[in-house]
């Protein structure tokens, strides 16, 4: 195996970071970085094993994605290579995260989706929340209601408005994921949404919004006057 140190200085991923700055090396010479080793058994060295990890995942966030289990059947990586790159992307899920804080006021489903979208947009289960508002759309409490299956959510009415009596909320904006990306609302998103909001009108609760998250976009159902 041809190890890394013995590579030309401006070819090692550590030396060019220095030299020139993170923004110049490769997804493989970046994840290698984290990687710091290669596989002896298979002369590979941390960059060859990081291509190996991208061409077999497809792309960094489908990486991110991945179990420990999952990165654990590329030869190479073992469970502490594995927990180390979970731990890398986790940092920046949560550098991205902007999530609403207690006391900040609501203005549109736009803002809700920058809150959300680095959380969930590689989640692989559907995931719905309740925010709950104030008279005046102040958040008072980020709720999660249910954590579903790879598809589907099941989401009742006496476990969304338990938290909202709860809090004393006025008003409460839904939230889930799409795992597949594509946030286009099924004919079950819509029954649901309509009959929580159903739901709300009888209890005196202003439902503001359901707001579905895929990869990179949003659809807000109070937007496609679908609410």
């Amino acid at each position: 195996m041809r190890r890394i140190k013995d590579w030309p200085a401006d070819e090692r991923p550590r030396e060019k970071l220095l030299a020139s700055g993170a923004d110049k090396l490769t997804d493989a010479e970046l994840l290698a970085l984290i990687i710091r080793t290669g596989d002896s058994s298979s002369k590979n060295s941390a960059v060859d094993l990081a291509r190996s990890l991208l061409s077999r995942f497809g792309s960094l966030r489908q990486l991110a994605a991945a179990s420990i289990a999952e990165l654990c059947e590329q030869p190479g990586i073992g469970p502490a290579k594995a927990a180390e790159i979970q731990a890398v992307f986790q940092i920046a899920r949560r550098f991205g995260d902007k999530r609403l804080e207690p006391k900040q006021t609501y203005s549109s489903s736009q803002e809700v989706f920058h809150h959300f979208h680095e959380r969930l947009c590689d989640y692989r289960k559907e995931v719905f929340f309740a925010l709950l508002l104030d008279a005046k759309n102040r958040l008072i409490k980020e709720v999660l209601i249910s954590e579903g299956s790879l598809s589907a959510s099941i989401v009742h009415p006496r476990e969304v408005f338990a938290p909202v009596l709860k809090e004393s909320a006025a008003a409460v904006l839904f939230v889930h994921n799409h795992p597949s990306g594509d946030p286009t609302p099924s004919r079950e998103d819509i029954e649901i949404t309509k009959r929580l909001k159903e739901v709300g009108d009888l209890m005196g609760v202003r439902v503001l919004d359901h707001i579905i998250i895929g990869n990179g976009e949003y659809i807000s159902l109070a937007d496609r006057g679908l609410l």
